[in-house]
């Protein structure tokens, strides 16, 4: 029931308890219900309160008379008296009356309510009520509960308990159903209009509650409680619970279940609670017989009927009997009357606390909504209309989304909150746009197909935020272009996020995108939508120095041999490569930035420090006479002012070049940077065998770059952990056994893979190591994101029963995951010789209990123990949206 106390002012509507599915009566019970009649409760069960109603009148000292004809904050239509008409004790029971009023009444019916507050006030332990239920289309009896002293504020902050309601008992529906539900209830959260219930329906397995008696009641207990009739446990409600990351942060809950929002006393801040509030503090007993209301009158054979209230119907209660649990009073715990599966599916009801948002990270990454292919976790949806936006091939673009508006006045776009989303694989995942304030946007393009019938129409851009917390709304001509839609012609706009900012938007859970004619002026529009994003610029340099050919800005080289470095056709994989020759003449080659050979204008890679790498392939065609050369890298800066050298297979995992072989070199900004080098003004590098050891060398040089190899993904917040070579923030890494993983190549089409070998002590874990300060947060791919690889088993172990695993662990092992390997390709066992692709997805993992904010290893390897003999090979190692 909604609640009116004495003098209180009438409260919006109860939402209507509607779609509520029954329980049934066929599961098994373990518990010794015996134990807990009305004779010999549970062990340690202490009977604290109690009413009989074995007297001739009704205990004052024990109930208080609520008088009033305010509809209960239902539009109820009853007066609640104290008069014997409506509310006596006799034969051992007590009697409520609700019957039709006197003509000229302000209600017209009457009926009665009392409670026990400030008489009987409990917090935890078990309420039993045995009662005989009214019938009849309009009638609403309940025993329910509300907070004594509202501690977090008035209905229904402070929380409500519904014990056990029914309305319109013993109606029959043009189907020939009779109505025989009762119903167990929470009610919590926000101010009214705002606040929700969580709760579940039951039906007698043989009688009608209104038949006869029946006893109803609840364990509550600190965190969770139990609903019962006739001692059959049938719902379980329970404290939400959260879920932190590995900086205490709240990122999501481990179960869904009550809440609380209500001002912080300390810093006057509206805050929301997952924790055992509103159902922690002292609560007191209600009983009453509503006529009419909000729920009633609007199911079964809707309204009243007058003739079944013409006579009066009684709800008949023999008992009210209050325990707590002798166990522990203060929590409640210890007592419980509980089954197998009384946390189950069919028992356990999900509340409606609203889902933390993991906080920002302050990383700018791009929202691709739609490109040609559907985002499942943000549908093309149409609000109001009726219609269902349809997929498209348009001549020009290929797959576009089609809206239309009929005479249904509509708003069409894209949403991501749950209740729209009918993929499988989708989720609701509001976007963060804030970090991209200062340069990002929300863009689109659109062509109207058919303009609106009514030419006066105006196209309008409308975006919301967090469940419309906040909203704006715009003309589309508002966008940066300023233009105006062309029938037939495709158009771009642009809308800055720091102008929708300032408009009142809260970037940091952006959740519908709307375009559409003015409402209920676009009847007959037809248009198409493509290049949905939210997204800024990328803002990683890139410096390209030979890839099929030479940047004229940077030349090849030799300093001092005489030779002049060549293009050459070399395999297919490669095309045009520089080609370096060494002759009897020490030297170093390279490529070479400094004028008048070069440019002159040096690269800047200041802005890649944290994840830049300089990356080249090298392959040796004739190696230098001198079998006991060494091949080095070196990088100078500022004309020479600072340089760093280093041997080649540094950037190789220690591998030195095997004549006839292609490998990728990779060196960390970072690492260049702490040897000493000025990464703000670079403008040589040089490939070369050890000074005066070079003769006779031949040797190729290609895709030389330097650059962010994850800035493709930044865009998304993805992360490539190996692909062709490792992450420059990851390490190829052996656990236990003391190997060194190497990168190989593996041939066409993979090229350059990860080899892992366990040839001798087999207890080990073989994978993908992050640095310190290396660890990757997944949290904002969580939806549609994934853990993905390429494997081969180059070698089986020698042990033929031995499985294959995977296992992913945030910093510390805070938290692991381990799985086997088959689970990720369709339960498909490695075969020995071919490649096959493996992928995890991050909702399971997470489910699963990783922590996805701080991922640091990733490992494959033959079960502990099992894998002597193994040789395998991993490449396209990703962390990314699917």
């Amino acid at each position: 029931m909604t609640k009116i106390m004495n003098n209180a002012k009438p409260l919006a509507a109860l939402a209507l308890l509607a779609g509520l599915s029954a329980c049934g009566g066929d599961v098994t019970t373990n518990s010794d219900f015996t134990a807990v009649n009305t004779e010999q409760p549970v062990s340690d069960w202490k009977l604290v309160w109690s009413d009989e109603f074995d007297g001739t009148s009704i205990d004052r000292r024990k109930w208080n008379f609520e008088i009033n004809c305010l509809g209960g904050g239902n539009q109820e239509k009853q007066c609640y008296t104290d008069s014997p008409e409506n509310v006596f004790v006799s034969n051992g029971s007590l009697k409520i009356v609700a019957k039709p009023a006197a003509e000229g009444a302000p209600q017209p019916y009457t009926s009665a309510r009392l409670n026990t507050r400030y008489q009987g006030d409990w917090r935890y332990g078990r309420i039993e009520v045995r009662a005989k239920m009214p019938s009849g289309q309009g009638t609403w009896p309940a025993v329910w509960m509300m907070s004594t002293d509202e501690v977090y504020g008035g209905w229904p902050k402070s929380g409500e308990i519904d014990i056990v309601e029914a309305v319109n008992l013993k109606t029959v529906d043009g189907d020939g159903v009779v109505e025989n539900k009762v119903y167990g209830t929470l009610h919590y959260g926000k101010d009214s209009p705002n606040n929700v219930n969580s709760g579940k329906e039951y039906s007698l397995p043989s009688a009608n509650p209104a038949d006869g008696f029946n006893t109803y009641a609840i364990e509550w207990q600190e965190g969770e409680i139990r609903w019962y009739v006739n001692d059959y446990l049938y719902q379980t409600q329970m404290a939400s619970k959260v879920r932190t990351n590995s900086k205490g942060e709240a990122i999501g809950l481990s179960h869904r279940g009550w809440f609380v929002e209500n001002f912080n006393n300390v810093t006057g801040e509206l805050e929301t609670q997952w924790n055992n509030a509103p159902f922690d503090q002292r609560f007191y007993l209600i009983m009453n017989l509503a006529v009419g209301g909000n729920w009633p009158e609007n199911v079964n054979n809707l309204g009243i009927d007058e003739a079944a209230l013409a006579n009066g119907q009684t709800m008949e209660v023999e008992w009210v009997r209050v325990y707590q649990c002798d166990q522990n009073p203060n929590t409640g715990k210890g007592c419980e009357t509980i089954r197998a599966g009384y946390k189950d599916a069919e028992t356990l009801v999900e509340g409606k606390a609203p889902i933390p948002v993991p906080p920002s990270d302050g990383i700018a990454r791009n929202l691709t909504i739609f490109d040609g292919t559907p985002n499942p976790n943000w549908p093309a949806w149409d609000c109001c209309g009726g219609s269902t936006p349809a997929l498209v091939v348009d001549a020009d673009r290929g797959n576009v989304y089609e809206f239309l508006v009929g005479p249904q006045p509509t708003v069409n776009g894209f949403i991501t909150r749950s209740a729209f989303i009918t993929d499988p694989n989708g989720q609701a995942s509001p976007f963060d746009a804030s970090p991209l304030i200062e340069n990002g946007s929300i863009s689109f393009d659109m062509q109207v197909v058919s303009a609106p019938s009514n030419s006066a129409s105006t196209w309008m851009f409308k975006v919301e935020s967090n469940e419309n917390t906040t909203f704006v709304e715009l003309p589309i001509t508002a966008s940066s272009e300023g233009v105006a839609p062309v029938t037939g012609q495709w158009q771009t706009y642009t809308f800055p996020l720091k102008a929708l900012d300032a408009a009142g938007l809260d970037l940091s859970a952006i959740d519908v995108l709307m375009v559409f004619p003015a409402w209920d002026t676009g009847n007959g529009a037809v248009y198409r939508m493509d290049n949905v994003k939210i997204s800024q610029p990328s803002s990683s340099p890139e410096l390209v120095i030979f890839t099929d050919q030479t940047n004229p800005a940077w030349p090849l080289w030799d300093c001092c041999g005489g030779s002049t470095p060549i293009e050459v056709m070399d395999d297919e994989a490669h095309g045009t490569v520089a080609e370096f020759t060494v002759g009897p003449q020490p030297t170093v080659l390279g490529f070479f930035n400094r004028a008048p050979l070069g440019s002159g204008t040096a690269f800047d890679a200041s802005a890649l420090l944290a994840e830049g790498v300089v990356q080249f392939e090298v392959k040796v065609v004739n190696a230098p006479a001198n079998a006991n050369s060494t091949w080095m890298f070196k990088i100078e800066a500022a004309g020479g002012d600072s340089a760093v050298e280093l041997p080649l297979s540094a950037g190789n995992a220690g591998q030195a070049p095997v004549t006839g072989q292609w490998a990728t070199y990779t060196f960390s900004i970072q690492s260049l940077f702490d040897a000493g080098l000025d990464i703000s003004s670079i403008d040589v590098l040089m490939i070369f065998p050890a000074w005066d050891t070079g003769n006779g060398a031949v040797f190729r040089v290609d895709n030389v770059k330097i650059f962010n190899p994850n800035a493709a993904a930044a865009g998304d917040g993805s992360l490539n952990v190996f692909s062709n070579n490792v992450n420059a923030q990851w390490d190829l890494w052996d656990c236990c056994a003391g190997s060194t993983p190497k990168v190989v190549d593996a041939g066409a089409p993979y090229g350059n893979v990860a080899q892992f070998e366990i040839l001798g002590w087999p207890e080990t874990v073989l994978g993908f190591l992050a640095k310190a300060d290396g660890a990757f947060n997944a949290t904002p791919l969580l939806a549609n994101g994934s853990i993905s690889f390429d494997m081969r088993v180059v070698t089986a172990p020698a042990n033929t029963s031995s499985t294959w695993f995977f296992k992913v662990e945030s910093t510390g092992a805070a938290t692991a995951v381990e799985l086997p390997l088959a689970s990720g390709n369709n339960n498909q066992a490695p075969v020995t010789g071919e490649w096959a692709t493996y992928r995890f997805s991050l909702q399971s993992l997470f489910d699963a209990g990783l922590d996805i904010s701080d991922i640091n290893v990733l490992m494959v390897f033959p079960a502990w123990g099992t894998g002597q003999g193994a040789v395998y090979q991993i490449d396209n190692v990703k962390i990314a949206n699917n």
